[in-house]
């Protein structure tokens, strides 16, 4: 979530871990084990990137279920979602920048490297 929070294709980035958070101060009293390994982040672009990412991405698998043990990519907008107008879409936190994340056990450093070449092969 911090490698993507400054990266200049990610317009932004929900994780209750990072400081940046609304939901940050609530963290150590509703979460004591800590915020979790799934959260969302907006692409620059839109639908085609969204797309573009998932398809590009070479470790991460893509499947919808979270909580794995191996690391997850979803992109809501052309597969759970993709029945809903873009209205219904959007008002359900599934619009076409939305990527789903559930990170697994693979090592960090994979994990972004992974992430950061899908981020190349599917910039505008």
């Amino acid at each position: 979530a911090k490698f993507l929070e400054t990266d200049p294709r990610v317009s932004w980035v929900s994780y209750a871990g990072l400081s940046s958070s609304k939901y940050y101060d609530r963290v150590g009293k509703y979460l004591p084990k800590g915020p979790g390994s799934v959260f969302t982040f907006g692409l620059k672009g839109g639908f085609d990137q969204g797309v573009q990412f998932v398809e590009s991405c070479q470790l991460l698998s893509h499947l919808a279920n979270v909580g794995d043990t191996r690391s997850l990519v979803l992109h809501p907008g052309s597969t759970t979602h993709r029945q809903l107008s873009d209205e219904a879409r959007v008002a359900a936190g599934a619009g076409d920048e939305v990527i789903r994340l559930s990170v697994g056990l693979e090592s960090v450093n994979d994990i972004i490297s992974d992430i950061n070449q899908a981020l190349e092969m599917s910039a505008p």
